[in-house]
């Protein structure tokens, strides 16, 4: 596996119960800035044997990628849930579940879930 790969499962392994982060998030964390669609295609990917937190990976939007509706996307939506992530219309708000809402609420002040 190359290492960027890697770069990418781990980083998408890193992401805590409870949060969510964007593809393009993860690539920047990865050390692969712009490389969103890399992360998607890797979650497709996943090798055999390997368990990830496939369902906290969103758009930048705070979106769902799965078409609405779909086993997929009913699939994350309640895992997310499952997790106290707020689900509304197939979109997270990521000022309160991202991976970087800890730091606007200190910067910014902003009310804790």
């Amino acid at each position: 596996m190359k290492a960027e790969y890697r770069k990418v499962f781990e980083a998408i392994a890193a992401i805590p119960p409870g949060r969510v982060a964007s593809y393009g998030a993860i690539a920047a964390r990865a050390g692969l800035p712009g490389r969103a669609r890399l992360v998607g295609r890797l979650l497709g990917e996943v090798p055999d044997g390997m368990t990830l937190p496939w369902f906290r990976v969103l758009r930048s939007s705070g979106h769902i990628a799965m078409a609405p509706g779909s086993r997929g996307f009913r699939e994350q939506c309640r895992l997310l849930r499952a997790e106290g992530v707020e689900v509304k219309n197939g979109r997270v708000p990521l000022s309160r579940f991202g991976l970087d809402a800890d730091v606007d609420r200190a910067l910014w002040g902003m009310p804790d879930r």
